[in-house]
């Protein structure tokens, strides 16, 4: 099979290693495509985000080490890209003058009264900002993460759909909520027939068991079973923010795949999404 990998940060934001470390590792580990998606929510920027000025710099660097590379391996220059309703959105369009080749659209912020937490947050934190900016109400915040995600599949244009279920990572031991209800199920249901509409590329992100612990990837297995029931395609990334990240848990997410229905994944690859079997 073809080794992929369209997920991966660098220090261009919160990534712990060069570009051309990822590179290195990236080889010694045997992929054959390495694609990188630094964090952007362009025109704006934080701390953890490429800033605004470096959008065309970071991406000329990838371009000419991916030349520099290309006896090697093949290397792609691409953006996760936020989705914050009236601030930014994951669209072609909107990064036209950087000609990524991909886009990761992700849902990160998610926003009540006067405030917002962050999906990937600590347990710590989010429940003290859903408390402060949803009035404690755990339900009507992750049905608004999951709105919002629905929102950004109508509204973007990208190519690869991040960590659908991110909401997950702070509810480990169901400490926020619990997964099996209907009303959280009444979610994932909506969110498959989202993507279904949208024709993107839903990944089985695998970042969440290495660096936090979690027994499935995003999406869980029965939000992975709803993209197969509603024909979803999926990629394996690894949302890798260090070389020893690069493919954690790949091994089993083939299996993981499989146990979902799938026969075939997608890889992107000259301009275009391609299927192989596994």
């Amino acid at each position: 099979m073809i080794k992929t990998n369209y997920h991966t940060h660098c220090e261009f934001c919160d990534g712990k290693n060069t570009a051309q470390e990822m590179i290195e590792s990236a080889v010694e580990k045997k992929f054959d495509i390495l694609g990188f998606s630094s964090h952007s929510m362009y025109p704006y920027s934080s701390d953890w985000h490429v800033a605004s000025r470096e959008h065309l710099k970071y991406v000329q660097e990838i371009k000419w080490l991916a030349q520099e590379n290309a006896d090697r391996i093949k290397v792609y220059a691409g953006f996760e890209a936020d989705y914050i309703p009236g601030f930014c959105c994951p669209s072609f369009s909107n990064y036209d003058e950087f000609k990524p080749d991909y886009l990761i659209g992700s849902v990160h912020f998610v926003y009540g009264n006067r405030g917002f937490f962050e999906a990937d947050g600590n347990p710590k934190t989010t429940r003290e900002n859903i408390d402060a900016y949803f009035g404690g109400d755990v339900r009507r915040a992750v049905c608004e993460y999951f709105c919002l995600e629905r929102e950004m599949l109508e509204k973007g244009d990208f190519t690869f759909l991040g960590h659908p279920d991110l909401v997950r990572k702070q509810n480990i031991h169901s400490v926020l909520f619990d997964e099996s209800e209907s009303w959280y199920r009444d979610e994932l249901v909506l969110l498959a027939k989202a993507a279904a509409r949208s024709g993107v590329c839903a990944e089985i992100n695998t970042g969440g068991t290495i660096r936090y612990g979690m027994k499935e990837p995003y999406p869980s297995l029965q939000l992975l079973e709803l993209f197969r029931e509603n024909n979803v395609p999926v990629t394996i990334n690894s949302d890798a923010h260090s070389c020893d990240g690069l493919d954690a848990w790949f091994d089993r997410a083939f299996e993981y795949v499989k146990k979902a229905g799938y026969t075939e994944l997608m890889y992107y690859e000259d301009g275009r999404l391609k299927l192989q079997k596994i």
